[in-house]
């Protein structure tokens, strides 16, 4: 009587890049459920900021076109007028409202003179634009930190959708987010990998791999691997004039003595300690009148002192203290030295980009860079291609969520399930001493990041305790085939085995050795391809396959 060997499966070789076990302490189940609970809910005010960023990103090239009759010279001269009389023009065209400074003209370039104006809004000036070498009043508009209208309107569209505080809270929260998202996906990418590590598998897609979530994966993990960088630099520069975290960096830049220091316009007082925006040097603010022919002085004065270049020239707001020129550069190598001239032309104090303090000049560039002004027409095209990258990468992180959703009968869905729920249990006990504190840091210095974090939490527990209060129904299972029907039935093998497991290695899986008394050869192990989908263990495999012998190797020998 012939006897069936029983069969075991050979141990396959474990190697230093072969996957953790599932108890293995570890951070990345906590970090997957975040990303995914990040992505599908914080993501939607991202997606809204990039694509308003990338409207902004045309500002520059729109507002030569939209308002070259105010901004461009069309026949440039050789001598310039002097400033006095350019104000004198504007001020013809406008008398009404105090005189707040000039910008004079250079090259292509028109001059503008800023005047107040009765019913304007906070911090908007009457601008008026003059030809420099005619002196002819080429336009009138109205600016806000000498940003013209079609300026005015993306970069607030851009800020706060046009919704007043309520809505600066929208880009403060993507800007709060962003890093954690891309941070987030760096890692996970990283750790996916694992084995097969290389610059290509990282930076590329998987072109070979079938439609499905797989190549969608691919796409978005390898396109927001190279934005990262970029993303970083936007979210850290956002958050700089945001809301609530822009007030705790600007408390921290006080404390840490790294705020961008100005000239003293008191002749006989301290340094003043003023402050501006992140467009201009200064808010308007209301002077007495002024004699325009002391500009031609005062700018004289600075000149010969090395202040070259574009620069604004604002008169003092008391009328007994000095007038302020402080270069307007924006492009790299930028240029922002200032001089306090009094009226016969007298510098009385002088302060140098070169002089600032470091996180100074830090933020300063990193804010001209998100304005798409530090490197000009480059920084612009830089921009627009990460706006753009952003948005593919978002909307490839929706595409996954629904390729993932279940599609057999009687259990559709219209997205996958998140990720496994208890991730924080899974955590390192050095990971939760350390991360918890610094967990708390972030969530007080980015409140829109805390916040969000905490309500994440209750919701999943919430979830989790309405769901672990249910009753979870019977799953039908068929019985298993009595032993003595058959023969050659394999034995449970002793490690669990997934469905992918099963399929990836379902060559290295033998059927039984065939007894002596049996002819024919053996058909190469291989489920139909609804068995292999339907497989959730070696057990379940083996079950499908005893129904259909003649589809596999796995039942009784024909």
């Amino acid at each position: 009587m012939a006897t069936t060997p029983e069969l075991t499966e050979k141990p396959v070789p474990q190697t230093v890049s072969a996957r953790r076990a599932p108890s293995a302490r570890t951070f990345g189940p906590l970090l997957l459920r975040l990303h995914f609970y990040a992505g599908v809910l914080v993501a939607p005010f991202i997606l809204i900021a990039a694509t308003t960023g990338l409207l902004f990103t045309m500002v520059p090239t729109l507002d030569k076109v939209v308002y070259s009759a105010e901004l461009v010279v069309a026949d440039p001269g050789d001598t310039t007028l002097p400033v006095s009389q350019q104000i004198t023009a504007a001020r013809a065209t406008h008398p009404d409202g105090d005189f707040i400074g000039v910008r004079p003209g250079e090259g292509e370039s028109t001059t503008q003179v800023d005047f107040s104006s009765p019913g304007l809004p906070e911090e908007h000036l009457h601008t008026v634009y003059v030809d420099p070498y005619t002196g002819k009043v080429t336009g009138q508009l109205e600016t806000w930190w000498t940003a013209t209208p079609l300026n005015t309107w993306l970069d607030q569209f851009h800020r706060d959708l046009h919704l007043g505080t309520t809505g600066e809270l929208y880009s403060e929260l993507a800007a709060s987010w962003l890093w954690v998202l891309a941070l987030g996906g760096v890692v996970l990418w990283w750790r996916r990998q694992r084995g097969n590590r290389t610059a290509r598998r990282m930076l590329t897609p998987e072109l070979a791999a079938k439609k499905g979530v797989r190549r969608t994966r691919s796409w978005h993990a390898a396109t927001g691997l190279w934005i990262t960088i970029g993303l970083l630099t936007l979210s850290a520069t956002g958050l700089t004039w945001s809301g609530y975290a822009g007030a705790n960096f600007g408390a921290a830049l006080d404390s840490l003595k790294g705020n961008r220091p100005y000239v003293a316009t008191e002749l006989t007082a301290a340094p003043a300690d003023a402050s501006g925006g992140h467009h201009s040097e200064g808010a308007a603010a209301a002077v007495p009148a002024v004699d325009p022919a002391t500009v031609d002085a005062v700018l004289a004065g600075a000149r010969a002192t090395g202040i070259d270049g574009p620069v604004q020239v604002s008169p003092p707001t008391d009328g007994a203290g000095a007038w302020t020129v402080t270069q307007t550069d924006n492009v790299w190598p930028v240029r922002f030295d200032s001089v306090a001239v009094d009226n016969t032309g007298k510098v009385t104090d002088r302060v140098d980009f070169a002089d600032w303090p470091f996180l100074a000049k830090l933020t300063s560039w990193g804010v001209q860079a998100h304005m798409g002004l530090l490197f000009g027409l480059f920084n612009q095209v830089i921009l627009a291609a990460l706006a753009i990258g952003l948005i593919t990468v978002i909307i490839w992180g929706y595409r996954m969520w629904w390729q993932r959703r279940p599609t057999r009968a009687g259990r559709q869905a219209l997205a996958g399930a998140p990720p496994a729920r208890r991730a924080w249990q899974q955590l390192p006990s050095w990971g939760i001493v350390v991360g918890v504190p610094v967990v708390f840091a972030l969530g007080w210095a980015l409140p829109l990041f805390g916040i969000p974090l905490l309500a994440f939490l209750v919701i999943d527990l919430v979830v989790g305790a309405v769901r672990g209060s249910r009753t979870p129904p019977e799953v039908p299972v068929s019985p298993h085939p009595p032993e003595a029907d058959h023969p050659h039935r394999i034995p449970p093998h002793p490690r669990k085995l997934t469905t992918r497991t099963i399929i990836r290695n379902r060559r290295r899986h033998r059927s039984p050795p065939r007894p002596p008394d049996t002819e024919g050869p053996r058909p190469r192990p291989r489920p139909s391809r609804g068995n292999r989908r339907r497989c959730r263990s070696l057990r379940a495999c083996q079950e499908l396959l005893w129904s259909a012998p003649g589809r596999g190797t796995l039942g009784p020998p024909r």
